[in-house]
């Protein structure tokens, strides 16, 4: 049931324990004590909301980070995501697997407040050989959401002789 119960909140958070008793044909104190002992235990960590910024008026630059590092002999690569993790700025940290080590995901009001965090925050760190940085153009889907209905439709022109 646990599995069920986490499908359905990855998709929409907002769901009472109500409803997914009916849905998972459960009672609302089994989906609540359920919830409870996810939260506890760290398998639920929170409850964020899926915002389209895009169509707020708020600007927004998003930024990934590719960042290769070296890390501590008996510190490891958990030591660097923690101090990595700490600035407000950074929305997402991954271990990586291939040419570098951590993925770092933030957002920024503007380009040049991007490139002050990375040049002044997180390419000076300790253990931090480098730092390549990509520029999210467009959110299409995000965290398995669609951020817009996007039409299905050919725009080619028909060209004929």
């Amino acid at each position: 049931m646990r599995d069920k119960i986490l499908k359905n909140l990855v998709l929409n958070a907002r769901l009472s324990s109500e409803d997914l008793a009916a849905m998972l044909d459960a009672t609302p104190e089994e989906i609540r004590n359920a919830i409870k002992e996810m939260e506890e235990e760290g398998i639920i960590c929170g409850y964020p909301t899926l915002i389209n910024w895009d169509k707020t008026g708020d600007e927004k630059v998003t930024a990934v980070i590719e960042v290769k590092t070296a890390p501590e002999r008996g510190r490891g690569f958990d030591k660097i995501a923690a101090r990595i993790y700490q600035f407000d700025e950074v929305k997402d940290v991954y271990l990586m697997s291939g040419n570098f080590d951590f993925t770092v995901t933030i957002d920024g009001s503007s380009m040049k407040e991007v490139a002050k965090f990375v040049t002044q925050k997180l390419a000076p760190m300790e253990s931090i050989v480098s730092c390549a940085t990509y520029f999210v153009l467009k959110k299409y889907k995000q965290h398995g959401v669609p951020l817009e209905k996007l039409k299905d439709t050919d725009e080619r022109q028909l060209i004929t002789p």
